[in-house]
């Protein structure tokens, strides 16, 4: 293992995923979202990840409202590029994030200029001078734009000291392995493809980043939510899930309640026992989930239950 890039860069093993504080889903206070935030950090957790997207903006604007006044250098904010936010009207928010503005509207752009406006309108709404980690969000069907120009722009500003580390995050290993061996990325975001259910970039990306000292941020590690609690009606990967995949998550449940340990437990720490792996992001919503995800993260697992996690 090579290491990591991004090594300079304060992580912890659990970051906080901004979406949910944005209403993703369901509406959350501004009371609730800082609350949420204030005990992520009384827990020891100083790694924040947010974007544009999240809420059309209201997730930074919620972060940057907290973390001002806190100590700079004690804490990390990652976000992204990709998404600029321009003014519009929206009858509702077509991303599912409830209580987000409707007076603007998300346009795709991985322009060099693009990239420039995104980060620079990021920093207003978060109070920031700068942000530690820039992501190229989702650029799966812009592919030749996101390494054209994109990544070309991020290299810029982090030779400037805009940003200090760059990458991408995405839903999928195959684009996200492109990058770490076709680029000089510090670190990758990966949301859904590395857990209990899904392994996909256990074969490709993980090795890559390894042999390359490429950080790996793991998100989605419930997997939308049926890893930390299999009913039906759950969702997968954003949708609800079919019903082979609640039955798989349903016999892992049963098998980690004969060794006496929640299903959300294994499936967080369950990232983290891969060596390129940094830290997973969890979305949480409301101080009780944030004591809840790190006491799972605390919670001792048997190498015998991992062993037989592996064969389902």
């Amino acid at each position: 293992m090579t290491a990591p890039r991004w090594a300079g860069v304060r992580a912890g093993r659990l970051a906080l995923g901004t979406a949910p504080l944005a209403g993703l889903y369901e509406p959350v206070s501004d009371a609730v979202a800082a609350a949420t935030l204030s005990a992520a950090w009384d827990g020891g957790v100083r790694l924040f990840d947010t974007a544009p997207h999240y809420g059309a903006g209201l997730a930074e604007r919620r972060l940057g409202e907290f973390l001002r006044g806190l100590p700079r250098d004690d804490y990390t904010v990652v976000t992204k590029v990709g998404r600029l936010l321009v003014p519009g009207r929206a009858a509702h928010d077509e991303e599912g994030f409830v209580g987000a503005p409707r007076d603007v509207v998300r346009v795709r752009d991985y322009s060099a200029d693009g990239v420039r406006r995104s980060l620079a309108e990021s920093l207003e709404r978060l109070g920031l001078d700068r942000v530690d980690v820039a992501l190229i969000h989702d650029p799966d069907e812009h592919w030749a734009e996101a390494v054209g120009a994109a990544y070309p722009a991020l290299a810029g500003l982090r030779d400037e000291g805009v940003v200090r580390a760059i990458g991408a995050g995405m839903n999928q290993s195959a684009m996200l392995t492109r990058f770490v061996r076709e680029t000089d990325i510090d670190v990758v975001l990966v949301a859904g493809r590395y857990t209990l259910l899904d392994r996909e970039a256990a074969a490709d990306l993980l090795p890559a980043c390894g042999q390359r000292g490429v950080g790996v941020l793991v998100g989605g590690a419930f997997n939308s939510g049926i890893l930390a609690d299999p009913r039906p009606g759950a969702r997968y990967n954003y949708a609800p899930a079919d019903p082979a995949v609640l039955a798989r998550a349903r016999a892992m449940q049963r098998l980690c309640a004969a060794y006496g340990v929640p299903l959300a437990a294994a499936a967080v720490q369950f990232p983290l026992r891969h060596p390129a792996v940094s830290a997973v992001v969890a979305g949480m919503r409301g101080a009780g989930e944030v004591r809840e995800d790190l006491a799972l993260l605390e919670t001792p697992i048997s190498a015998e239950l991992w062993t037989a996690l592996e064969d389902l």
